[in-house]
């Protein structure tokens, strides 16, 4: 399976007088639309629906949501795949300039791969209140006995983010899966 790495240029952003026209919280909406696409392809191929894109310089560098089930893998959440693929794309394991967007709060595994990638900047949509490892259960990306941190941004889009992995659960009850 092959991915694409730069999906989306966003032209606003590399053209200064035209990005003075967006505000920051406008940015964030269109990149969480981005990775809620992700989601729901995800939910379209029976996986948990979480989508992720990372953003360097205004073009998104790396967009996948979950695949355990079709990998048979772990660790192969939304997050950990789209590090990977923005670390090939870069060309280095540092993704110092990157933002990740993400429609799930991280889990412990994926907030500790997004402080080895040195992200500077997170920005998820729903909470997670059984796994989450940023805000609802651990807070690992401000750790001060870490050695690196990044800013949090949460709650962007969250209603939309939490309808789609709730609309995905009620689903999978009525056709009687786990």
């Amino acid at each position: 399976m092959s991915f694409s790495f730069c999906l989306w240029k966003v032209a606003f952003v590399n053209e200064p007088e035209l990005f003075e026209q967006f505000e920051l919280p406008d940015l964030h909406q269109l990149y969480m639309q981005m990775a809620l696409q992700q989601a729901e392809q995800a939910a379209r191929e029976d996986e948990v629906p979480v989508g992720a894109v990372i953003v360097r310089d205004g073009s998104v560098i790396a967009a996948a949501y979950n695949q355990r089930e079709m990998l048979r893998d772990p660790t192969a959440h939304a997050e950990m795949i789209a590090i990977t693929q923005a670390a090939e794309a870069v060309g280095g394991w540092r993704l110092e300039n990157c933002l990740l967007y993400v429609t799930l709060e991280p889990c412990p595994m994926c907030a500790g791969a997004i402080l080895q990638a040195r992200i500077p900047v997170v920005v998820y949509g729903a909470t997670d209140p059984k796994a989450g490892a940023v805000d609802s259960l651990y807070h690992l990306l401000n750790d001060n006995r870490l050695n690196h941190r990044c800013q949090v941004v949460p709650g962007i889009l969250q209603e939309r983010c939490g309808q789609v992995l709730t609309d995905f659960f009620k689903q999978r009850r009525a056709e009687g899966k786990k």
